[in-house]
Parts: structure tokens; sequence; C-alpha cells
């Protein structure tokens, strides 16, 4: 049996640890920065395999495993924060395996199953130690949700210097069971529109005497959609979504603010970039139409697109393809959410993979950051055994396809 089956048969092995895994992690629920429970579990598991680990931030961390023979390094990671909202006791279909034990936070967005598959995979990995060589780099990023320890994790990084990344996120567009590892963008980069208003309050029965912030924002949200449209290119796919206008609260006063929130998506960073600029002069230029002013602080690129090397897809896929049941790596389109991995991809080659959640009969399919959202626990052994495929098979090939 060469190693590629061990990893098969180790995997199926590990099918009902990894659920448990993801269950207790799934109770932790712990929001960004606070993954204390959920820590001391990754270095719980590090530390029974003798596996050493460095601290990066206060919960987030990174083990470092060193076969002992010489070759490539290959890094994993994993996020561990949930979000702060309310978890429905059902999922689509009934009543879901296991809850958050943490009032108004609940893990909606998988990455639960994301820890859980990164603890299996180590664990299968060590029990390979023989035949594997190089060094691994085990990282567990705190506050994926909100930028937390992104920077910190590349600085680590761009010290210990892997050779390839890799990441992998359920998906509930995705039908379960499904892989994919397509080349080229795979997930959105993404802008913050925070746009507020100064203008000058008044008696709402004479308008003129005043200069109305909230007429502003209302003319800045419509006036957007039209100057995207005739300024960019039409195959750089950017949304522009309104999330909230706020501004004043009685009836007979103009306020002296308001404000816009919400963001933009996109695929292309310069495209980013240039729609951006085009939202800061649209409400630059609006503003001052009515004789206002407006303070964008952070109308700014948040975060890349995340883009997948193209060796490193092609590499994923040859070895998945060959190793995991037949038909379960497919294309996918890519997902107009955004992922702090894209920092990861933008210094070294990888690859950022999606896994099928989408389950009828399981429930699950219910969108990312949704109180329904489930995880079909059905699949987390392929995810295990992608992960450890790809690493060993990138420490075998360097990155060259055979």
């Amino acid at each position: 049996m060469n190693i590629y089956e061990q990893i098969k048969k180790g995997a199926a092995d590990l099918s009902e640890e990894v659920i448990q895994l993801r269950r207790i992690i799934h109770g932790y629920a712990e929001i960004a920065g606070k993954e204390y429970q959920t820590r001391q579990l990754v270095c719980d598991r590090l530390d029974s395999l003798g596996i050493p680990h460095i601290d990066v931030t206060e919960t987030a961390l990174i083990g470092i495993w060193d076969t002992g023979k010489p070759g490539k390094r290959v890094a994993l990671r994993a996020d561990m924060d949930a979000l702060p909202m309310v978890e429905n006791p059902q999922n689509l279909k009934g009543d879901r395996t296991c809850m958050s034990s943490q009032a108004d936070t609940c893990h909606a967005c998988g990455h639960d199953a994301h820890t859980a598959m990164l603890l299996a995979s180590i664990t299968l990995l060590h029990s390979l130690k023989s035949s594997l060589c190089g060094i691994f780099y085990f990282c567990f990023e705190a506050g994926e949700e909100c930028g937390k320890s992104v920077n910190q994790m590349i600085e680590k990084l761009q010290r210990l210097k892997p050779d390839t990344v890799w990441a992998m996120h359920v998906y509930a567009g995705l039908a379960s069971g499904k892989i994919s590892v397509d080349a080229g963008p795979r997930m959105a980069g993404g802008a913050i529109l925070n746009i507020q208003v100064n203008g000058q309050g008044g008696h709402a029965s004479r308008p003129d005497k005043s200069r109305n912030p909230v007429y502003t924002a209302a003319d800045i949200v419509t006036n957007i959609p039209g100057a995207l449209l005739a300024q960019m290119n039409p195959e750089d796919a950017v949304t522009y979504g309104v999330t909230g206008i706020a501004g004043g609260g009685v009836g007979n006063i103009i306020p002296d603010t308001a404000t816009i929130i919400g963001t933009m998506r996109f695929f292309n960073q310069q495209a980013g970039q240039k729609a951006a600029k085009i939202v800061r002069e649209v409400a630059e230029y609006t503003a001052k139409m009515h004789h206002c002013t407006v303070n964008l602080p952070e109308t700014e690129i948040f975060g890349g697109p995340v883009i997948n090397d193209v060796v490193c897809a092609a590499l994923a896929d040859d070895i998945l393809s060959k190793y995991l049941p037949a038909d379960t790596i497919c294309k996918c389109p890519p997902w107009y959410a955004s992922e702090s991995f894209a920092r990861y991809l933008q210094e070294f080659p990888g690859v950022f993979a999606f896994l099928g959640i989408q389950n009828a009969d399981y429930g699950s399919g219910a969108e990312h950051h949704n109180e329904y959202f489930d995880v079909d626990e059905n699949v987390l052994q392929l995810g295990v055994a992608a992960t450890a495929l790809y690493a060993v098979s990138y420490m075998e090939k360097g990155g060259e396809t055979s």
C-alpha cells in the first residue's frame, strides 16, 4: 500500500474522530480573539504528538513539525473563530446534531469544521512520520472574520518560508462530497463603504436654512451605481452593496450628519481599487453639490481576492482525482465572500479548496452567516484526506504534476 492509499485509509479511520472534534469546537463557539478553549484543544493535540508550537497572538498559533529529513516546507491553515449571532436549534431539515453552548455566538461559517479537519490531518500525517520528509507548519488563525491575526500570521510565515500553503473552506454552495481546487480567483476581495456626510442641521420647516446630509447621503447611494457602470470595465465584476443609511431620528429636525455603510466585492485587485476611487469621487462631488462635506475613513480595500496558484492547483487536482472517489473533484464558480487566506496566497503559492456541504437530506445548505447554517459532517473525512494528500504530494513532487 503506497502512502496515498495509507492516507485514504487513515482518513476513513479518523471519520468519527473528526466529527467529534467538530462538535466539541462547535460547542465552544468563541468569537474573534477569544478562542481560548479552542486554542487549548489545539495545544493539547499538538503536545500529545510532541509537536512544538509558537504563539502568534494571544490565541493564534503555529505548530512546527520537523520530520528530521530534508524536504519542502508545507503550511496548512485553519481558522478558529465563531460569529456573534444566535444559532437556530434546527437546520434546514430538522434538529441539528450539536449546538453552541455560548449565548448569542455560533459557528455559522464552518470554522469549527476547518479546525477539526486540520487537527485530524495532523494526527494522520504524524502516523506516517517514517515515510515523510520536510517541515510542516500547522497554522491556526484567530479572528479570521475581522482580520484579527492574519498580519501576524503572515509575518511569522515570512520568516518560516513555506514553499506552499493550503487551506480548505466548507462551502454551502457546493454539493456535499464535492471538492473544488480550481486555479485563479476563488473568493472576492472587498472594500468597506463607511461614508460620513457632514451638513448643517436645522428646523425641517426651512430646509433652505440647513444643509441636509440625509438628502446628500441618498443621492450618493443612487449616484454610485451609474458611475460604476459608466467607468468600470464590464468584464471586471464588482458588486456594490449598501447595507445601511442612518441620519437623524426626529421628524422635524434636520440632523448635522448622516452615514452610509456597506461593502464592495471584486476578483481583480486593480478593479477593486478603481471602484473604491470612484466611490470616493462620487461621494465628494455629490456632497459638494449639496454644500456638504464627507469623511471616508474606511472606504478602502480591506482584502484582496483569493487566487489559487496555477501549478499548485494542478498538483492538487492531479493527486485528489487519483485517490479520492470518482467525480469528487469538480469545477465551481468563484464565491463572492472574502477570506483572509488571500494574504497567504499573495505571499506564497498554494491552494484554497472548497469542500461542498450542501445536502438536503442532512439539512445543510443554508447560506454562511445564517442562523440555519449547518455542516454535513459526513464529508469531513474527505477534507482530512484532501489536506494530507496535497501536503504529501507537494513534499514528493515539489509543485510539479506527474
